[in-house]
């Protein structure tokens, strides 16, 4: 018997894509002025996610949305148990007073990174409106965060982890439990 974790697809890559058009479809239903819209991702895959809602998002309006990137590890309280990983600089293209800025991560779980990014985020100005978008919700919640845009709820035990792969950056395409 081998000890290797079985991995089970939870979006494949066609599903990862209608997923991806499903919610860029909210997200233009739900914010009025996508010209003071700005997607925000927090590292590692919540960048290149953000990066994929941006190009869907030009593809069905023409809009080039703007992005950035917060990165929340200075402002965790949970760090001695998360650990450490290569700090990605913290990039924002404009002052995010009075933008409507919409958080994006792969997955959310306790809601710790969620709040550390929004601390991190505020640092930096006030925005108008911070809204949250993630590809998977584990549940478990530890704070009471909740995203305004979700992928999928998929309730997963703590032994359990939830892998988002981006064809540009993992050569697959698709969510994955391990």
């Amino acid at each position: 018997m081998s000890n290797k974790k079985q991995r089970i697809v939870i979006l494949n890559e066609v599903e990862l894509g209608k997923t991806i058009s499903r919610l860029t479809s909210e997200i233009i239903e739900k914010v009025r002025n996508l010209d003071n819209l700005l997607l925000i991702g927090i590292p590692t895959r919540g960048i290149d996610l953000a990066e994929v809602i941006g190009k869907e998002l030009f593809s069905k309006t023409g809009l080039k949305i703007r992005t950035g990137i917060i990165d929340p590890t200075f402002y965790r309280d949970d760090q001695n148990r998360v650990g450490t990983r290569v700090i990605k600089a913290t990039d924002i293209p404009t002052p995010i007073e009075e933008q409507e800025i919409l958080l994006i991560d792969d997955v959310i779980y306790t809601g710790r990174t969620i709040r550390a990014a929004i601390e991190a985020l505020c640092s930096w100005g006030r925005p108008k409106r911070v809204m949250l978008l993630v590809m998977v919700d584990r549940g478990n919640r530890e704070l009471p965060i909740q995203p305004d845009f979700c992928g999928k709820k998929v309730p997963t035990s703590k032994n359990e982890s939830i892998s988002l792969c981006i064809k540009t950056v993992d050569n697959e395409e698709g969510v994955f439990l391990e």
